[in-house]
């Protein structure tokens, strides 16, 4: 009999109550558990495919610290010495060493940009990531002005836009390092007029102000056109003399339309915005001095975070799992052929390698269960197969019973590379019916209340990767491992989509070389599909920092108020 749970209102007291339950400065124990351990290690038998996805993941290893150090250049020499001798600016990394904690920070997307058809631009021009700032989980937007001198370019402006998306997901406060040329005039068509485009960025400010999302700016170069606008819609704006400036139109402009020469200080400098206009709240001398009251800003956001005994007593509960994490890269399937049990990530992945499996002998094309990631209890649902009938069913029914829980969802994909072929009839009732169930999945992914991540451990085909949350249906999260693959079908298997014909051989062996190149990590991340390209032993830890991040706003004690604008001057 197929389930159906229905999701009432919530009613007032239910929603103060879980606020109070959440937010309380009482110190909560957390529930024992004691789940059964998934002790599989790699039997004799498995080696061959364990070995060949190792030297597949070995490889991607390599083209991925390739890529890394490409993006860490920035512009290039050139741009980096004009930026930090001639401007006397500091490079947009030690910015975030001088405002961060520490450097242990969640960078964003750092392949976003590469490989597009207008040319490389790396990072995208500007820095995006999560990181610890007086303790407090922010999201960062830092401009790279080694880049095309911090010139916008549409990958910029959707990099940007998916950190404050993620801001709003998951509440978070956001930090603006500003130091922006404006946009990129030749693709001004593809930067200005639409809807998810440059003048998103100041209505999603507007909305995470009405939010009581705490926004700071910090103008530390250019702040011109429509980037002027950022610190001025912030909740706080700090700028540093000399070398931070805000106006619509620089000197240039004002000398072709006035013949009225001026120095960009006099135009839209420090002093002049902290003293004349009040278009910042806080004047620095230097960058480190700028970063100084930004931290200080923070520590006034009305937070109450656990103690430090409650999360070091978590970390030690959390047993690490039986089997090393870097034997995740010969998990990682080269292709879908190369796939071995999906409770094997699993079981590399929890603590003390622990699952509490739900409907086992059910669906087994589809792991659903129960876990726990340093302390943190999850909801695991893992692509063991094809997505069949009963696996979309058990998947329903699992990712309702985590909502009613609210229990987070962890999604590790790896769907089939394409559909059964319908040869019969029978053949033909049992699409409909898998149809049918998958249909019934995507809603329960799409409904689900709680948060979501997702992992790209193999293949991301078709439909399956809907029904296991992919990127369209707005996860908190998504991370693709180096080997994945994101296409409608996987390359080599277009065949299944085309009618049998020996004249479109060609062009079946055209199409699948198009999709080897575009169904790539790098491609995909290259384009913002993904919040970025992790490692498979980085997981563990990747998943922890989303989920202690997913989790803060629980901490925040300024929401309990109505909905109201933030006023500026």
């Amino acid at each position: 009999m197929h389930r159906c749970i229905f999701r009432f209102a919530e009613l007032p007291w239910q929603c103060a109550a879980r606020c109070m339950s959440s937010s309380s400065g009482k110190r909560s124990r957390v529930m024992q558990s004691s789940f059964p351990v998934l002790d599989l290690p790699l039997h004799p038998i498995q080696h061959h495919i364990y070995e060949a996805n190792l030297r597949n993941s070995t490889a991607c290893h390599k083209k991925c610290t390739e890529l890394r150090e490409k993006v860490k250049k920035g512009g290039g020499e050139n741009a980096v010495t004009r930026h930090t001798q001639r401007n006397r600016k500091l490079l947009v990394r030690d910015r975030l060493r001088l405002l961060l904690d520490d450097e242990d920070f969640l960078e964003l997307s750092p392949f976003a940009g590469l490989g597009l058809p207008y040319g490389d631009i790396p990072s995208a021009g500007c820095l995006t990531g999560i990181g610890r700032i007086s303790g407090l989980w922010c999201v960062f937007i830092a401009n790279d002005a080694t880049v095309k001198g911090g010139t916008a370019y549409p990958i910029t402006v959707k990099k940007q836009l998916r950190a404050q998306e993620i801001a709003i997901q998951n509440r978070l406060p956001c930090v603006y390092l500003v130091d922006s040329g404006g946009a990129f005039l030749p693709l001004q068509s593809e930067i200005f007029p639409d809807k998810n485009q440059g003048g998103r960025t100041f209505y999603n400010e507007a909305i995470m102000s009405a939010m009581k999302i705490p926004q700071v700016a910090v103008v530390c170069g250019s702040c011109t056109a429509g980037g002027a606008y950022i610190p001025t819609m912030a909740e706080e704006a700090v700028m540093v003399h000399r070398i931070g400036t805000i106006f619509l139109g620089g000197p240039p402009l004002v000398k072709a339309a006035t013949g009225e020469e001026v120095t960009p200080e006099e135009l839209g400098g420090a002093r002049l915005h902290a003293e004349v206009s009040g278009c910042v709240d806080h004047f620095a001398w230097e960058e480190k001095e700028a970063f100084d009251y930004t931290k200080n800003i923070i520590s006034t956001f009305n937070f109450q975070l656990p103690h430090e005994e409650e999360d070091s007593t978590r970390r030690k509960a959390a047993e690490e799992p039986l089997y090393a994490s870097e034997e995740l890269m010969g998990l990682a399937p080269r292709s879908y052929n190369y796939s071995l049990d999906a409770k094997m990530i699993v079981s590399r992945l929890t603590d003390g390698s622990r699952f509490q499996e739900f409907k086992a002998l059910y669906g087994t094309t589809l792991i659903s269960g129960f876990a726990k990631i340093h302390g943190h209890l999850v909801g695991i649902v893992a692509n063991n197969g094809v997505l069949s009938y009963e696996a979309a069913l058990k998947g329903s029914h699992f990712i309702q019973l985590c909502d009613q829980r609210d229990v987070p969802l962890i999604f590790l994909q790896n769907t089939a590379p394409s559909g059964a072929l319908t040869l019969s009839t029978k053949q033909a009732e049992m699409n409909s019916n898998c149809l049918k169930a998958q249909g019934s999945m995507m809603a329960a992914v799409a409904c689900a209340s709680v948060p979501k991540i997702t992992v790209v451990v193999g293949g991301s085909h078709g439909a399956d990767s809907y029904a296991m949350c992919g990127r369209a249906f707005e996860p908190n999260f998504l991370f693709l491992w180096p080997n994945a693959r994101v296409s409608v079908t996987a390359p080599g298997h277009v065949g299944a989509l085309l009618p049998p014909d020996a004249e479109e051989e060609e062009e079946e062996e055209k199409l699948n070389r198009r999709l080897k190149e575009e169904s790539s990590a790098f491609f995909s991340s290259g384009r913002m599909w993904d919040d970025g390209v992790i490692l498979p032993q980085d997981t563990r830890k990747i998943l922890k920092d989303c989920l202690e991040i997913i989790k803060q706003q629980h901490y925040q004690l300024s929401t309990k108020k109505s909905q109201s604008m933030l006023l500026r001057m």
